[in-house]
C-alpha cells in the first residue's frame, strides 16, 4: 500500500493561523471537559455519566448504539457507563415495544431529578456562544467543522489499517 505524500510545509504566516485555530479548538475542548468534570463531581457523577444524563433529559430514551454515537464512544464503553448508572438507580434498560431486539436506555425518576438539578452544562454554554454568530457564520462553521471531522475520521481509519 502506497503512503500518501506529505503536504508541503506551511509558510510561517499560515502556520501561525493554523496554530491559532488549533489552540481555539483545544481551548474549547479543554474548557468543556473541565466544566463537565466539575459539574459532574458536584453531582457525584463522572463526566460521561453527566453527559448521558443530559442527553437523555433532552432527547428521551435512546438505544445503546444511538447513545454511543451521540457521545462518540464505543458501545462497550457506554455499556460500562450504563451498568454503573443502572446500579446507582439513574437509568433503566427497557425493551423497545417496536423491536424486541432493541434495548432503550431511560432515565429513572432519580435520574430525571438529577438532570433537572444540574443546570450548568458545557453544551448549553457553547450553544449560547454560538448564538452570537450570524446564521451564515453558524452554517459556515458547521460546514468547515464537518469537513475537518470527516478528514480526521479518514486519517484515523487509514492509520488503523496500517497497524
Amino acid at each position: 500500500m502506497q503512503k500518501p505524500s506529505r503536504p508541503e510545509p506551511l509558510s510561517p504566516e499560515v502556520k501561525a493561523e493554523v496554530d491559532s485555530i488549533l489552540e481555539a479548538i483545544i481551548y474549547l475542548y479543554t474548557e468543556s471537559r473541565r466544566i463537565t468534570k466539575e459539574v459532574a463531581r458536584r453531582a457525584s457523577l463522572t463526566g460521561p455519566q453527566l453527559t448521558v444524563v443530559k442527553i437523555l433529559e433532552q432527547i428521551g430514551d435512546l438505544s445503546l448504539s444511538e447513545l454511543s454515537e451521540r457521545i462518540r464512544a464505543q458501545n462497550s464503553t457506554v455499556t460500562g457507563i450504563i451498568d454503573r448508572m443502572e446500579r446507582e438507580g439513574l437509568v433503566d434498560r427497557l425493551r423497545s415495544t417496536e423491536d424486541r431486539r432493541v434495548v432503550l436506555i431511560s432515565l429513572t425518576k432519580k435520574g430525571e431529578t438529577l438532570a433537572r438539578e444540574v443546570s450548568v452544562e458545557p453544551m448549553e454554554m457553547l450553544r449560547t456562544a454560538l448564538d452570537e454568530l450570524s446564521t451564515k457564520e453558524q452554517r459556515d462553521l458547521l460546514s468547515i467543522l464537518t469537513k475537518l471531522a470527516k478528514r480526521v475520521q479518514m486519517m484515523v481509519h487509514e492509520g488503523r489499517k496500517e497497524t
